[in-house]
């Protein structure tokens, strides 16, 4: 290890005298607190600093540990809790109480556990870089144990058995040796075999993501909305009921009490699917706004690689990111004491191109091992003031291909979730077409666009409404205004919070689509034959809708208010 000498510091930031590389895992001080390299110039490196610099002065030593930052990646990942540099918090909290101290460490994976290995390859089997070995159970998932990418060779020694994530299970004749955990530097994605086209959509259970904004699996959405208007109940009702094995979930610079929320709601949840808690499948990354800065930015990396890690064995893995915007608030401070020149708002010029880095390391791929696992992104953003001009959100717009816009308006209104559909878009629709006619029903694009286009005639016709009152409008608008509030009401709001209607299958999804448009059907043509828009507007059957959200076995339901519908309107005067 090399040795130099801290020259001036600035908050988060020091430059010291020292021999290193660019990203070079620094340790600052007798505490040897954690920095990385992020500026060379001559002699002099710029090190950001992952920990709070009060008391520091220059003169003090700086070692440099030659490596980049990695984080640890075996069995033991999922369920734990980490800070934004995989310092396992339950573990901090035994050592020294519920507030970190300056310079605490601890290992991201516990080195006591023993772990049951299974090999499933032998003596004599050629490795390469992602080959799985082996196996162990971790909690209800199977954990492959895969070669490090950078390995390659032919065993000559392999062992089943009790182990602990140190020890060695398998040695090859280049002379690798193999264990259940291995090292990966954060900032490099993990290689795959090919990048596949994301036409798998990612099921999330809400009505209005799957039906009119999809997002496939391997894809990447941003979640933009201001104060309130729902951004963390809405990614954990995505963690909770997307169709994804692992969740990762990175609070990134959150309120202190939202990301409480999140640690102790957590633990409680169940997985819908295997009736056990949610967590056995969950890593959560707490990094709340009161912790040094620049381990903000260490936070989106440590969770973006474990979900690489994930998806080489083969699962599908969904990244919460919550929020990006305060991940590009501490690039701009760290930016400002490199002064460095500053771009649009006082963001560093590189805002975009690291944005994109982040995203573009999502996607559906085949790996190493020939399995074929995804990674979907979820970013939130916080945009000052709902502002969505602001460079973060452009930023991020130009990356992603599914726009989820929050509305405040909509909040305030109770309308939840808050998602504004005339601003929010989704560029999968065409690619998992295909899969929705295959899987749900064959005419699912159809119906989309239809109750699409009829909330979008809404919005022109309420603009009308305000200037000379709806009773002025053609009567067939009116009746398209009555399709609208049931699409509005009874099919776009949904309660995250009711143990039914919370989560929403696609056929169900579907099904209530086919409702609304039955209605719209028949209100048209009833309208045709001399009806009255009173009489139309009144039918009691369309009320009932509102039940089929709350009811398991809706598919009666809705048959028979569509029979009660077909009813009511056969009913109707013909006026002559």
């Amino acid at each position: 290890m090399k040795t130099g000498k801290i020259y001036r510091i600035a908050g988060p930031v020091a430059v010291a005298e020292l021999d290193a590389r660019m990203f070079d895992i620094a340790l600052v001080g007798d505490e040897k607190l954690l920095g990385e390299v992020i500026q060379i110039n001559g002699n002099r490196c710029t090190i950001q600093i992952y920990e709070d610099t009060t008391g520091l002065k220059p003169g003090i030593p700086v070692v440099n540990t030659e490596e980049p930052l990695n984080i640890e990646l075996g069995p033991g990942l999922l369920t734990s809790i980490y800070d934004g540099i995989q310092r396992p918090l339950p573990r901090l909290k035994e050592q020294m109480g519920d507030f970190v101290r300056r310079g605490a460490t601890a290992t991201g994976i516990e080195r006591r556990k023993e772990w049951e290995f299974k090999a499933t390859a032998k003596k004599g089997d050629d490795i390469t870089g992602g080959s799985v070995i082996g196996e162990v159970m971790e909690g209800q998932m199977l954990h492959k144990i895969m070669a490090p990418p950078n390995t390659k060779g032919k065993i000559t020694e392999i062992s089943s058995g009790s182990f602990t994530v140190d020890e060695v299970v398998c040695k090859l004749d280049s002379g690798d040796k193999i264990k259940l955990m291995h090292k990966w530097p954060v900032r490099k994605p993990r290689p795959t075999s090919k990048k596949l086209i994301p036409n798998i959509p990612l099921i999330t259970g809400q009505r209005i993501f799957d039906a009119l904004f999809p997002l496939a699996k391997g894809g990447v959405a941003a979640i933009p909305g201001g104060f309130g208007t729902g951004k963390t109940v809405a990614q954990q009702t995505l963690a909770k009921w997307s169709d994804a094995e692992v969740i990762v979930y990175v609070g990134c610079g959150e309120r202190g009490n939202e990301m409480t929320e999140v640690l102790t709601e957590f633990p409680k949840l169940t997985d819908p699917r295997s009736g056990k808690p949610l967590l056995n499948r969950t890593i959560l990354i707490a990094n709340t706004s009161n912790m040094p800065v620049a381990a903000r930015e260490a936070s989106i990396y440590c969770g973006m690689t474990m979900a690489e890690y994930y998806r080489d064995m083969g699962y599908n893995v969904a990244v919460m990111a919550d929020s990006t915007s305060r991940w590009a608030e501490a690039m701009r401070e760290i930016s400002s004491r490199l002064e460095e020149l500053p771009g649009e708002e006082g963001y560093p010029a590189y805002l975009s191109t690291r944005l994109a880095d982040f995203y573009e390391r999502a996607g559906r791929y085949k790996n190493l091992n020939n399995t074929e696992g995804s990674i979907s992104v979820i970013g939130a953003v916080s945009p000052a003031g709902g502002d969505f001009s602001e460079p973060v959100t452009q930023g991020t717009l130009r990356v992603v291909k599914c726009f989820w816009a929050l509305d405040s308006k909509l909040a305030q209104r109770r309308h939840f979730p808050a998602i504004n559909w005339l601003t929010s878009y989704s560029l999968y629709l065409s690619s998992l077409e295909q899969w929705f006619s295959e899987n749900v029903a064959e005419d699912w694009r159809s119906a989309v666009d239809k109750i699409m286009s009829i909330l979008q005639e809404e919005e022109k016709l309420l603009e009308i409404v305000q200037l000379v009152g709806s009773d002025a409008l053609p009567e067939r608008e009116q009746v398209t205004l009555q399709i609208a509030k049931l699409a509005r009401e009874m099919f776009l709001q949904q309660n995250a919070f009711h143990a039914v209607d919370t989560y929403s299958e696609p056929k169900k999804t579907y099904s209530f689509m086919k409702t609304i448009l039955k209605y719209g059907d028949l209100a048209y043509n009833a309208l045709g034959r001399g009806s009255k828009v009173s009489e139309i507007i009144s039918i009691k059957s369309k009320e009932k809708l509102s039940d089929v959200k709350f009811e398991k076995d809706y598919e009666k339901l809705l048959n028979s208010i569509v029979k009660e519908m077909e009813s009511e309107f056969s009913r109707l005067k013909v006026q002559k």
